[in-house]
């Protein structure tokens, strides 16, 4: 597939959007309160003096550069720069631990790193002893950064400044190397989470990143006047796809909140057009919605409570265009002024035209209340190694159970053991220095392997996704063990932060809770209970009668349906800590990693299976400073009542 009117490569479409769009905002970021903004003829000029600095610097044609912090125009500009230098940019995840850090720089062989700030710089350099590699270290703020030895290091203003500065000794060779960029010239090379393993570098072409983010455009008409909030972290590839090659693709602006800290405030004002987000993000937002509720006065609660059920019935249908009786329409158009519309703006969602969730499957129920507002939120299935879409939603045909039909470009095809199988223009070339796992995931007619078992609804062909190939499994009686399905209906309950289902092979099922310490301390707080600590809250017998409360609801819904009623949760605790990517347990996107965690819980899971009314347990911990600690605890065993269903075997 040969390249849209030479547009081959990230900086052919920079150069276009100067001249097309030179005048519109490309880029915006809060700083200490105030929003700066740059054009795109403004935001093209900075990106050129830092490829110039980078030359300047030594940087040659295949070399890695590693980009470290939080979403900032200046990181983006480093990629993009980096790129016109024939250079192959490398996100990492800003908080990942030094050793993590270690890993990937070792691994890509990244000469240059450009950091966010200090703290970036000082994980850089607590590891530097053992990345030979490493020749330049450059950083965005210079605050606390006066006093290190800058022998290889520099500001990116700095750096900036030195190709402005000389620009006419290296013109020239800029412009040779971003003559030499094509289609298939690497574009960025992105770290999977590691679920399993080590993280892999999945190597992304210029046809990779434009061909789908032209096909998911044009699928969802997203528009130059468009926003999108860029506050995922960038070394994960939807983030990449979003802020970078569909922005550049159509032309529309990326925002840049001031931190993690102030994102829902920078998301009310920003007010994005097209918006993205985890289901962790979603579940968070309808939580604190649930307990602003929950502390509001009683006329409040009823007209909120009397609304969302009118939401519930007719808001999806009226979103999608479907007939709905004059008098629900009246009754919705009145819960629009008083509720839906407030709560909207409340979230920072008044302008959403295109919304999507993916990366873990959302609770239909977390999913089903945004689409009542009025929100057009809708489900992608994808991979890093996907460039992101492999299914979206069509409008009008959107439902919390499928993840929609294969996306413009993309064949999908289900194997025998009910296995995804799919390929794209935007299928990875390769994961780097390893053949063997590039070789086992995409086949020789390029079809890839997702590691999900799903299949397409005969009558709509749509895509379902079960879950997880490897965590699919069958209860001793034979009858379907799909744990995720089970666990995103627990995680609806604002009081539940995650759970973890067990029962492959057994003959029942139990489930390890994280309670939400917000939502919990909050009720806690409303009914004079006193604690100190997760662990003490966590353990409180009206806490665990509160969760038994929801397991045993979450039992009977799974009960209405017959092939995965064996899925019923007999037996729960709640885990006396949060499960933590620095020990391990989640991968930096939230991704649970069950063997580890059926290793490191062995005796709690023992416990649960084994009629204990208790267990007493310690687990290592991980410090923010990278100390290692013991949590000592006694954790209760609960029972919870299941409800009797037709089984179907798997």
């Amino acid at each position: 597939m040969a390249a849209t009117d030479g547009l081959n490569s990230i900086p052919a479409l920079l150069d276009r959007n100067a001249r097309l769009f030179g005048d519109r905002p490309a880029w915006r970021e809060k700083e200490f309160g105030i929003w700066q903004c740059w054009t795109w003829a403004e935001g093209a000029a900075e990106i050129r003096a830092i490829a110039l600095g980078f030359l300047a610097l030594g940087l040659n044609r295949g070399d890695h550069v590693a980009v470290i912090g939080r979403n900032r125009p200046s990181l983006y500009w480093s990629m993009v720069a980096a790129q016109m230098c024939g250079a192959v940019p490398v996100p990492l995840y800003q908080d990942a631990v030094a050793e993590e850090m270690a890993y990937v720089l070792d691994h890509c062989g990244a000469r240059f790193v450009v950091c966010g700030d200090q703290e970036q710089v000082d994980k850089v350099l607590e590891i530097q002893d053992r990345l030979s590699n490493v020749e330049q270290i450059i950083y965005v703020d210079k605050r606390g950064m006066r006093k290190y030895d800058h022998s290889h290091m520099n500001a990116l203003a700095d750096v900036e400044a030195e190709g402005k500065a000389g620009h006419y000794r290296f013109d020239a060779e800029l412009e040779t190397r971003i003559a030499e960029l094509d289609y298939d010239s690497t574009c960025v090379m992105l770290y999977t989470s590691g679920t399993t393993g080590k993280p892999k570098g999945v190597v992304l072409s210029n046809r990779n990143i434009i061909e789908t983010s032209k096909n998911s455009s044009d699928f969802d008409k997203l528009r130059p006047g468009d926003d999108v909030l860029a506050y995922l972290p960038m070394a994960w590839v939807g983030d990449f796809i979003f802020s970078v090659g569909q922005a550049m693709w159509t032309g529309f602006c990326v925002n840049c909140p001031e931190s993690a800290a102030t994102m829902m405030t920078d998301l009310r004002e920003i007010g994005p057009t097209y918006f993205f987000a985890p289901p962790r993000v979603f579940e968070g937002q309808l939580t604190q919605v649930m307990i602003r509720m929950e502390d509001a006065g009683r006329l409040k609660k009823r007209m909120f409570d009397h609304y969302m059920a009118v939401a519930r019935r007719v808001g999806p249908a009226i979103l999608d265009g479907k007939p709905v009786s004059t008098a629900d329409r009246l009754a919705y158009w009145i819960g629009d002024k008083l509720v839906y519309g407030p709560l909207k703006n409340t979230l920072g969602f008044s302008r959403v035209r295109v919304g999507y969730t993916a990366g873990e499957a959302i609770g239909p129920e977390i999913f089903d209340f945004y689409r009542s507002l009025g929100i057009n939120l809708k489900q992608l299935y994808g991979q890093t190694e996907a460039s992101v879409f492999i299914t979206q939603q069509p409008d009008g045909q959107v439902r919390s159970d499928t993840v929609g039909v294969p996306s413009p470009g993309v064949e999908v095809r289900i194997a025998e053991n009910g296995e995804v199988f799919y390929r794209s223009p935007g299928t990875f070339m390769s994961y780097y220095k390893n053949p063997e796992s590039t070789a086992s995931t995409k086949d020789a007619e390029g079809w890839v392997a997702t590691g999900d078992a799903g299949f397409f609804e005969e009558a709509t062909g749509h895509l379902r996704i079960i879950d997880r190939a490897k965590d699919v499994g069958k209860m001793a009686d034979g009858s379907l063990f799909a744990p995720k399905y089970v666990e995103n209906k627990l995680k609806f309950y604002p009081n539940i932060l995650e759970a973890v289902v067990f029962g492959n092979g057994r003959d029942r099922c139990t489930a390890f809770i994280n309670i939400d310490l917000t939502a919990v301390g909050n009720w806690a707080e409303r009914n004079n209970i006193a604690y100190s600590s997760y662990q003490e809250l966590a353990g409180h017998p009206r806490v665990y009668e509160a969760i038994k409360a929801h397991v045993e609801e979450v039992n009977r819904s799974v009960a209405e349906d017959p092939m995965l009623s064996g899925c019923q949760v007999h037996r729960f605790c709640i885990l006396h800590k949060e499960l933590d990517a620095d020990d391990g347990e989640m991968t930096r996107t939230r991704k649970v990693r069950r063997n580890i965690i059926e290793q490191k819980y062995a005796d709690l899971i023992a416990g649960l299976y084994d009629g204990a009314d208790s267990v007493y347990t310690e687990t290592e911990v991980t410090y923010e400073d990278g100390r290692k600690g013991a949590i000592r605890a006694t954790v209760r065993m609960m029972d919870a009542a299941t409800v009797a269903g037709q089984r179907r075997a798997a």
